[in-house]
Formats: structure tokens, sequence, C-alpha cells
């Protein structure tokens, strides 16, 4: 598939958020090539009156100035050093940033602000910025989140398009163990008949748990507008036999009833609970006190 990059200079870098463990995001991209059927930002393309469809992931905007622009924010009086998340709209290591190198120098002005940062990600050229995750690790702290929600490499090929394949991602989350970088897996979404076999869902915790994860967690695909329509689609074309079952399950609803969406991600948190973490958090050391100048 043919992708547009689109330079466009951003105004700001940081982004407030509510209802979140952290308090402010951070996306040096705006749209993304991999393409997930099951992506959540297509609900929010339909709201802004994007196209949430297969048009989704073929323009991703580029920010040229943002590392400048994150400087300037991090050197406010104001500003807090609290946690930074990096992922939540867009991955920060889509391919786009082999090019760029924008999420890297973004790291680098965390870093250098004493700001402790999260990644969330599906890339393996995470690996490729060790240096600065473990120096930021050695000052506020960083973590890393590897999103793998199957090893089955049909349902990840199909479902994820534009990823690399699970045994990659296995290997980054190896490499920044090894590193001694706080790294975690995030088996999300479970996707209901695809994925969510209990032995398959064990399987790729105790992957997780070899690679060296000391966090693994588990969510169910949800399916608001825009999202609905588009993974409904590909369900149909991929696994027609499904589609009765998720109509059965969501109906007119975008999230399954807690109960059940409980049950289905049962598996992960037994097998996680069974399996012993590799590695304790480390404490964060407080940032050193500026000197000031008269």
């Amino acid at each position: 598939m043919r992708v547009e990059y689109r330079i466009e200079p951003c105004k700001s870098a940081l982004n407030p958020v509510r209802g979140m463990p952290f308090r402010w995001s951070l996306n040096p991209y705006m749209g993304c090539a991999h393409r997930c059927t099951f992506c959540y930002v297509r609900h929010f393309e339909q709201r802004a009156e994007r196209p949430p469809d297969d048009r989704y992931g073929r323009s991703i905007r580029i920010k040229p100035n943002v590392a400048d622009v994150l400087r300037r924010e991090l050197a406010r009086p104001s500003w807090r050093r609290e946690e930074v998340a990096l992922g939540t709209a867009t991955d920060p290591y889509q391919p786009a940033e082999g090019r760029f190198r924008l999420t890297r120098a973004c790291l680098v002005e965390l870093d250098e602000a004493w700001t402790p940062l999260s990644i969330v990600t599906r890339g393996p050229l995470v690996v490729r910025d060790i240096d600065v995750l473990q120096e930021a690790s050695r000052r506020a702290g960083a973590e890393v989140f590897l999103s793998l929600p199957t090893l089955d490499e049909r349902v990840s090929r199909t479902t994820e398009p534009g990823t690399a394949p699970p045994r990659s991602r296995l290997e980054a989350i190896r490499r920044l163990a090894d590193a001694g970088i706080d790294v975690g897996v995030g088996i999300a979404p479970i996707l209901p008949g695809l994925s969510d076999a209990p032995d398959r869902l064990a399987a790729v915790v105790r992957a997780a748990r070899t690679a060296g994860a000391s966090t693994i967690w588990a969510s169910v695909v949800h399916l608001r507008p825009g999202v609905r329509e588009h993974f409904l689609d590909a369900l149909a074309r991929d696994w027609p036999d499904q589609v009765e079952r998720y109509e059965a399950l969501f109906g007119s609803r975008a999230y399954l009833p807690a109960a059940v969406a409980k049950e289905i991600a049962a598996p992960v948190n037994e097998a996680r609970l069974a399996s012993a973490s590799p590695r304790r958090r480390r404490a964060r050391p407080q940032p050193r006190q500026l000197a000031l100048s008269l």
C-alpha cells in the first residue's frame, strides 16, 4: 500500500489526558500505517469527519518540529514532570519513524527534562532507541509496552496487516528486558472466535514471560462507531463464519458486558498469576535540583 507523508508543523506537542493513569500524551505522528482492522482510532477519525475505512493509514501527518515544541513546553516553570505516554493515538514506531526519527528526538527531550515516560507500540523498531531508554530509566523512569494480541501468524497478519509478526515483537521484548528496561505486554485486543482460545492466550503469556515481560495485561475488542463497520466488513471477508457470533455478542453495543469481557480475559489472568515476573520494578530516582541563575 502506498503511503502519503504530509509535513505539517505542530503548535503544541503535549496533550492533556483525563481518566487515564497518565496526565499527558504525545504523538509525533497522526495516522498509522499499521492499518489494524480493530483500531479504536477509527472511531475518532469518524468523529472528525475523516474516513475510518481502508483510507485510514494511507496518509500520515509528520510533525517535523515536534521535538522543538516539546522542549519549550518541558522548560515551562509550570511543568511538574508528570508522566508522558507515547502511542495513545498512533504508533510512535510505525514505519515513518525509521525515516523521520521524531519519536527518538522526543525521547531525548523527555529524558533531559527528567520526565517519566511510557510507550505503547507494535513496532520492534523501539529497540533502536535502547540507549535513550536506558538513560531515561536511570533518571525519571521509562516503561515500554509491546502490543501482542496473539501468536497466531494468520490472525496477526490479517488483522494487523502493517505490523511486524509476533516473533519479532517477542525478540524486541527480550532485547529491551536484557537491557534493563521495564517492558510489559498488552494482549490487546482479544478477538472472540479468533484469538480467545484459553490455550492460545496462555501461550502468549508464557512467551511474554519467557522473553522478559514484567507486566502483562489484556483487554477485549470494542466496536465503537467507525471501528464497528470497518471491523465487521473485514471479518465478513476473512472469517465469514464469525460474523453472526459478533452480532450476537455485541448487538448494538460498543462494549461487551463487563462479566462477559472478564470471562474472555480470564485465561490471561490465570496464566499471568501462575507465572512469575522476571524482575521487580526499580524505584525511580528523583531528578536533581536545578541550580538557579541570578
